[in-house]
């Protein structure tokens, strides 16, 4: 457990230090040399306009990062409330109400979802962020549902109630603390589709600019030139696969110890 959390740890370190301290150490722009070479002081070469593909990455990954984790936070923010509504309620037509619409989006697939909207508005980061938290809403608020439901059952909650605890205090603090291992599991696999998401958008230019520093853009923009010259296209790459990977191996260590307690 303690080997799969450190590896987790140095997995996932790598790429968000290089996100979050990146802008930092980039430093100015260099002049521009000619596309797709390496050396000349490039010792990960240039990119498809000749920029240095070693700044580009240290510029790129904090919109990649903070766009997945605002998803994933704005997708349980309202998930959570939703779910645990739908499932503490008597009243079948409430349940309904909020329910019923998030079944209908869920019957499109996300990434259709946002390229409809994005064919209509200009989405930027944030937008794109709203999108992604949208389209992770309604299998989110399912999840939650299910398992406050299988908590509700439980004569514990019959027995708060019996004692007149708040509708409040029931939902949040005993069925919503029970729900915190089912949430961990499915946080560090929805980050990952999130991440899928969100790098899938940049990739078809939804939310980015086309030229600008992102690990998703410099895949695509870059991937004409993979066999001249691949590091501009396999280390972004890399790093994007390192935050999945990384961010898994660590819930999944969280989850075995809390098992083991």
């Amino acid at each position: 457990m303690r080997s799969r959390r450190a590896l987790g740890a140095l997995i996932v370190g790598v790429p968000l230090a290089l996100a979050l301290l990146g802008p930092l150490l980039a430093g100015g722009p260099g002049p521009r040399t000619a596309s797709f070479t390496l050396g000349g002081g490039h010792w990960l070469g240039t990119d498809f306009v000749g920029r240095d593909v070693w700044r580009q990455v240290l510029l790129g990954g904090r919109s990649v990062v903070l766009v997945a984790l605002a998803a994933t936070a704005l997708s349980y923010l309202v998930a959570l409330p939703v779910g645990l509504v739908s499932a503490l309620t008597h009243r079948t037509w409430l349940e309904e109400l909020l329910m019923r619409p998030l079944d209908v989006l869920l019957a499109v697939p996300s990434l259709l979802m946002i390229l409809l909207v994005a064919a209509v508005l200009t989405p930027g980061g944030v937008g794109l962020a709203l999108l992604v938290a949208l389209v992770n809403v309604p299998d989110a608020a399912r999840i939650v549902r299910a398992a406050a439901a299988d908590v509700a059952s439980r004569p514990a909650v019959e027995a708060l109630r019996m004692q007149g605890e708040t509708w409040w205090r029931t939902a949040v603090g005993y069925v919503g603390r029970s729900l915190t291992r089912t949430l961990a599991a499915d946080a560090g696999v929805r980050l990952t589709g999130v991440l899928y998401l969100v790098a899938t958008a940049a990739f078809l230019g939804v939310g980015v600019e086309p030229d600008a520093a992102d690990w998703a853009v410099m895949v695509d923009r870059n991937r004409t030139g993979l066999f001249v010259q691949p590091w501009a296209v396999v280390v972004p790459a890399l790093l994007i696969v390192a935050l999945t990977t990384g961010a898994n191996l660590l819930v999944d260590a969280r989850l075995e110890r809390r098992k083991r307690t």
